[in-house]
């Protein structure tokens, strides 16, 4: 197998498609099957079932995807350290981020890679913690941000910041930043959270727990945006960090006040995967991450602090 035939697994894997692959790759499709059948002849395994519809990666495709992915890292990694370390990078990394933070950072973090390394394919993957894990024991992504602040010891882990949770209601809910809201007062309102899949709901529960109430969860939605929209339109109020809300809030269409007694705070980790080097483009979205959140904590738009790596 060669180099060319690890692209074009990959890439038929990303796009689910030949003709995809072919017109982002500017080779002929023809030529991309061809590479594709050879790596299956040379692996001895059927790496896609083909349809009408496209390219769908077989169980040992997602195997033969994930050293491929490794392998093509390692080759652009040995590319980079001979060339120098102020050398332009290239090819490909993938950022985990959770749909909140996702909303925050894309743009900059994009234009971070544009300004300084725009020959770098970026891939953002937007996702809640659970997910983000295992795509990073898969090898599908290089690095994550996860809230979790006990992710497992097999990671590569580097605290980033620490936030706190405020409960957030609609623009006439009368809350604000001056008067905190003790955590027991929760008790009896309707909340909009998400389900106990995820962190921020297991965090929730444990300080109730620890407070000796008893939350009323009116619903359980995993969808960031659908929350926003239910709180915004009077459906409850939720639990969250006030960044990702810090427009509706400035506009009025939100108000937030500070949890107290016990005040919850969230911490912030960047992630990277467990079993290999991290490659320079992964290094570098990692630090642009830190960087564009140290700025918008500096304008105000976390309520939180940077912690050191």
């Amino acid at each position: 197998m060669d180099l060319a035939q690890l692209r074009t697994l990959v890439h038929v894997a990303e796009l689910g498609s030949l003709s995809k692959a072919a017109g982002r790759l500017r080779i002929a499709q023809p030529a991309l099957s061809r590479q594709i059948r050879l790596l299956e002849d040379e692996l001895g395994a059927r790496l896609f079932d083909r349809h009408g519809r496209g390219m769908v990666i077989t169980e040992a495709g997602r195997e033969a995807l994930r050293h491929a992915k490794r392998v093509l890292a390692e080759t652009e990694e040995l590319r980079a350290s001979v060339s120098g370390p102020g050398a332009e990078l290239t090819g490909h990394v993938a950022v985990g981020l959770p749909p909140t933070l996702a909303d925050m950072i894309s743009v900059p973090l994009v234009a971070a890679f544009s300004a300084t390394h725009p020959r770098v394919r970026l891939q953002l993957v937007a996702a809640y913690t659970g997910y983000l894990l295992d795509s990073l024991y898969r090898g599908e992504i290089d690095l994550a941000v996860l809230y979790d602040p006990r992710a497992p010891r097999s990671l590569r882990i580097r605290p980033l910041m620490q936030e706190a949770l405020f409960l957030i209601g609609p623009g006439d809910a009368g809350l604000t930043a001056e008067e905190p809201v003790p955590f027991r007062a929760l008790a009896g309102q309707r909340l909009l959270l998400p389900s106990t899949r995820h962190g921020l709901r297991n965090m929730v529960q444990h300080f109730a727990d620890e407070a000796g109430i008893a939350l009323d969860i009116g619903l359980e939605i995993d969808s960031y945006t659908a929350l926003k929209d239910l709180v915004r339109q009077g459906y409850g109020r939720t639990i969250l960090t006030r960044a990702p809300m810090h427009e509706d809030i400035a506009a009025g269409r939100l108000t937030a006040a500070p949890l107290v007694d016990p005040a919850p705070i969230r911490r912030l980790v960047l992630s990277f995967q467990p079993d290999r080097p991290v490659s320079r483009a992964a290094e570098f979205a990692g630090a642009a991450i830190a960087a564009i959140m140290a700025e918008q904590l500096s304008q105000g738009v976390w309520v939180g602090e940077m912690l050191a790596g």
